[in-house]
């Protein structure tokens, strides 16, 4: 499973609020949002958090000072914690503990050391202590292992204290559950029937993956070969040579927007392997819902033909082809999470892997940015002022020479856009939700992906004289930030673990083994 202490947000708002500013911002947030209708459950999606198994309910938590009481209340429950102590409660302070309380989803315990404040409190919470309870166990430091130390005593409540916070962030209380929960080891290849009615999710998943690669390569051989098939000529009533005739680099524009569709679609293919084989694989349900976004934009941006005019005859035939696969994929019911447990590593590493989860993501945002803006384009004006630059030709003219020629263009250039839309939406939310120590796999699919989207794009530009640098510089920063995000976390997400695998026993026997 993630790290759920690591947000790729935290190393940016630290430089901008300072550290405590920052948390504190975070906390308010995220209370805010949770207190939304339907906020909670969507925060809950959104961290993909797993649920903590039945001997752990409200028996993990935090204790938290009056003053930032109502936030933690909203907040650190979408994260893990099932109780709330909110201490030392002081006469002034039985209003404040009113108003925190209002619509809670935990347990709250009021520490108070005056009884008659106590009893002011009481009617608020659903419990009210002194601070000397056997049962409370208060940890100050962030080591998991004391945590399930405490736990193993099933009448123990843990509650991580302000320190564990501010070094661990809110996700602590995930990793404690992570190592509290049964676990046994992922399938393998071994392990799948011979029959496809039989195949779990994850296959059918790396199906996908792998038939959009081969798609992908298919489309990139047409293009450097033929360019264009024989439904293109059919639809065109023209061949590459009048093509060429008409304007001596609208083929080798055609070749640009091709191959760079072409290694979009393995890196799609190679995002999605990776999902699959490294996630939904081990019944990781963050990892089936980052699947099911992206191909929920990628496989409809078919239609675009409704737009364009022009039905590609291969994009529909491996739009028909994928889907059910892809259904497949995210519609059966995902296995039950099965991971290894992993120590934290060097905390240098740690947090150069945060800023390049920071960059990862920034990245994704500028594609999925440059992916909807090009699906615009594409299916308006099909051309940017830089394209008619290229070509020395006005698109008024194209049209007048033949009417089909922009639809047969914006059908590819709208194409890429959602193509780029749905890898990004990969990125973003892999790097967002994936990102642990030791998860090479991560590291391999974004690293792979970005040569297969990047790579070819930047080549057959340069291939066809199309260099214009205000064109490329989204690509050339999008290849600086990759590059800069990948080496920051390779020795975090490539790194050599002592693992611990768990095995699906419950009680004594499981700690046991974990420790």
């Amino acid at each position: 499973m993630p790290d759920w202490t690591y947000h790729p947000l935290r190393p940016l708002a630290a430089a901008l609020l300072g550290r405590r500013r920052s948390q504190r911002a975070a906390l308010r947030a995220l209370a805010t949002l949770t207190s939304l209708p339907g906020g909670a459950r969507l925060m809950g999606r959104a961290f993909a958090h797993p649920e903590p198994p039945p001997h752990l309910v409200g028996r993990l938590g935090a204790t938290v000072p009056v003053s930032v009481a109502r936030d933690a209340i909203r907040a650190l429950p979408v994260q893990g914690a099932g109780v709330i102590e909110v201490g030392p409660v002081g006469p002034r302070d039985v209003p404040a503990v009113r108003r925190a309380t209002a619509a809670r989803r935990c347990t709250v315990i009021a520490r108070v050391t005056d009884p008659a404040v106590g009893a002011q409190v009481a009617p608020h919470v659903d419990r009210v202590v002194s601070g000397t309870e056997p049962d409370l166990v208060r940890l100050d430091q962030p080591a998991v292992a004391a945590a399930t130390t405490a736990l193993g005593d099933p009448d123990v409540t843990v509650l991580a204290t302000p320190g564990v916070l501010v070094s661990a962030g809110p996700g602590w209380f995930q990793r404690v559950i992570e190592a509290e929960t049964p676990t046994g080891t992922p399938d393998s290849l071994r392990d799948v029937p011979g029959d496809p009615r039989g195949w779990p999710a994850w296959v059918w998943g790396v199906l996908v993956g792998l038939g959009m690669i081969g798609a992908g390569l298919g489309a990139a051989a047409i293009t450097l070969g033929p360019l264009l098939m024989w439904y293109d000529n059919d639809y065109l009533g023209m061949h590459r040579e009048h093509l060429l005739a008409l304007n001596g680099r609208l083929p080798p524009f055609l070749q640009h927007d091709r191959i760079t569709m072409a290694g979009t679609m393995v890196a799609i293919g190679v995002l999605y392997g990776g999902l699959a084989w490294g996630g939904i694989r081990h019944g990781w349900r963050w990892a089936r819902d980052a699947y099911l976004v992206s191909g929920a934009v990628g496989f409809p941006t078919l239609f675009y033909f409704l737009a364009s005019g022009f039905l590609e005859p291969l994009h529909t035939a491996v739009t028909v082809v994928l889907f059910p696969m892809f259904a497949l994929a995210v519609w059966r019911r995902p296995a039950a999470p099965r991971w290894r447990l992993r120590r934290g590593g060097p905390e240098h590493l740690r947090r150069r892997a945060l800023t390049g989860q920071l960059l990862m993501i920034s990245t994704g945002l500028g594609l999925l940015i440059g992916g909807a803006v090009v699906s615009v384009v594409g299916l308006t004006s099909v051309f940017v002022p830089t394209d008619l630059g290229y070509l020395g030709v006005e698109a008024a003219h194209l049209h007048a020479v033949n009417p089909r020629l922009m639809p047969f263009i914006a059908h590819d250039r709208a194409g890429f856009g959602g193509a780029l839309m749905a890898a990004a939406l990969a990125v973003i939310l892999l790097s967002a939700w994936g990102w642990r120590r030791g998860e090479a796999w991560v590291w391999w699919a974004l690293a792979l992906a970005a040569a297969a989207g990047f790579g070819p794009a930047i080549a057959v530009h340069i291939a066809i004289g199309y260099t214009d640098l205000v064109h490329l510089a989204p690509v050339y920063l999008g290849v600086l930030l990759t590059t800069a995000a990948l080496v920051l976390a390779r020795p975090f997400l490539c790194a050599r673990t002592d693992d611990v695998t768990s095995r699906p026993v419950r009680g004594g026997a499981a700690r046991a083994a974990r420790s």
